[in-house]
């Protein structure tokens, strides 16, 4: 399948690069809805800053709370993981991120790898209105922080975020918590 219209694609590959840096940093997350989803390496996007909020100040029904954005930012940068995902699983991502909604927009972006550069299909919300982020989507981030080994650092300014204090029922929680406890299962 030939995408040339998508950022991060080349012409006749079956798969390509995804740089995740929000909920999908960790692995549970992403495989709920990406099922090809293999983790191919930490990564570094420089001149980026990490940001929350959601589109158009709409609210956000799926985390109760601003969800991650990169904004572009001189000397700033944001760490993340590298997906290597089937050409199949496309549109379950751009799905996931409200491309067709006009949500976020997907952007071809460099990374800097252990093993050099890369460019990555990313996602980037249209018209953000920053607002604070939920401890549920909070704690997502960081276990996949964790989970990655990202630095020590950037996990410690992951977990001094300041929430919402949002404390309703999240569903998507319940099927995280679910996949979590299989992977327990089974190790």
């Amino acid at each position: 399948m030939e995408r040339k219209d998508s950022a991060g694609l080349q012409p006749g590959e079956h798969s390509f690069f995804y740089f995740a840096y929000g909920s999908n940093l960790l692995r549970e997350r992403i495989l709920l809805d990406n099922p090809s989803a293999s983790f191919h390496s930490i990564a570094l996007l420089k001149d980026f800053r990490l940001a929350f909020g959601t589109h158009k100040g709409s609210g956000n029904k799926r985390w109760h709370g601003g969800v991650a954005t990169v904004v572009e930012s001189q000397g700033d940068e944001v760490w993340g993981v590298v997906w290597k995902m089937d050409i199949s699983c496309l549109d379950s991502l751009d799905i996931q991120e409200g491309v067709e909604g006009g949500i976020y927009q997907p952007i071809e972006i460099s990374v800097q790898t252990p093993d050099g550069e890369l460019v990555c299909r990313c996602y980037q919300m249209n018209q953000c209105v920053y607002g604070l982020t939920s401890p549920q989507y909070k704690q997502v981030l960081c276990m996949g922080a964790k989970q990655n080994d990202l630095p020590p650092q950037y996990q410690q300014m992951l977990r001094e975020l300041e929430t919402n204090k949002y404390s309703g029922p999240i569903a998507i929680m319940d099927r995280l918590k679910d996949a979590l406890q299989r992977v327990q299962d089974e190790g």
